[in-house]
């Protein structure tokens, strides 16, 4: 046989492989809340950024696996779900397990982070509290924003007497002026928003959480990165997260930047 038509052969058997490694995803564009510190939010210096604990655990996982991970502003949380969804964006890095968005959405086991809800009372509060059953009858608050799981939110609905805040500082605001016994809010949210408001001083967390929504990483079906090698090295990543101590280490990094950034004068952002 010619020995071109012999390195003809070879070529066209080796293009598959040589399409695939060069399909291999080098760059994810991520996106998620806007607004929920110290987990993600807008970057004041430049707006079409997100930053914070999850944007870093993301852009370290994804660097070990030589893949960069961008993260970009989409608009507010439901804005930011339909880009993910379409496509046109390939991840959300803090997303809810919701059972209706499986046809849309692959979610990476076990999340990224483990969100603590938390009961969090005046210091003079005489409210006696072990469990949630010691939350019936007493007026609570909770942000409209937050995201419990949906078992606890049924229980909740059903059960606990909740008044609903379009955010947390007016939550906190309405448990310091005497208008709710309590506030369920995550441990690192209420962290970062306590101290920001400098209430940190007249409330207390109670330590028992009553409930933890996890904050997974989920892959767009229609994204061109969505493939098994991917989702399976980052739920190799995400498994190992919790023993690494980075989690902890950076959740308070970015509670102190959150705070740090909200004593700092408004200056004009980068365009």
């Amino acid at each position: 046989m010619d020995l071109r038509v012999v390195l003809s052969l070879l070529g066209l058997t080796l293009l598959p492989g040589l399409c695939a490694a060069a399909g291999k995803c080098e760059r994810l564009v991520v996106t998620g809340s806007p607004d929920a510190p110290p987990y993600l939010w807008q970057d004041p210096q430049n707006p079409k950024h997100l930053i914070g604990a999850s944007a870093d655990l993301l852009q370290q996982v994804a660097g070990e696996l030589g893949i960069k991970a961008e993260l970009l502003y989409a608009g507010k949380r439901s804005q930011a779900l339909e880009e993910v969804r379409s496509g046109r964006m390939d991840m959300l890095a803090d997303a809810p397990l919701m059972v209706s968005e499986l046809e849309s959405l692959d979610y990476i086991h076990p999340p990224m982070l483990e969100n603590d809800y938390q009961v969090w009372t005046r210091k003079d509060s005489s409210l006696i509290y072990n469990d949630v059953q010691d939350l019936h009858g007493h007026p609570g608050a909770l942000s409209e924003k937050s995201r419990l799981t949906s078992a606890f939110g049924t229980y909740a609905e059903q059960n606990l007497t909740l008044i609903r805040t379009p955010n947390l500082p007016q939550a906190f605001q309405k448990l310091l002026l005497g208008e709710v016994e309590f506030v369920l809010a995550g441990r690192y949210s209420g962290m970062a928003m306590a101290q920001t408001l400098g209430m940190a001083n007249d409330l207390i967390v109670r330590e028992q959480p009553v409930d933890r929504p996890g904050l997974f990483l989920a892959i767009s079906h229609n994204s061109a990165c969505n493939d098994p090698w991917l989702r399976g090295q980052l739920a190799k990543k995400m498994t190992e997260l919790p023993a690494s101590g980075l989690t902890e280490a950076v959740l308070q990094r970015n509670i102190e930047r959150w705070n740090a950034q909200q004593k700092q004068p408004v200056s004009a952002p980068k365009q």
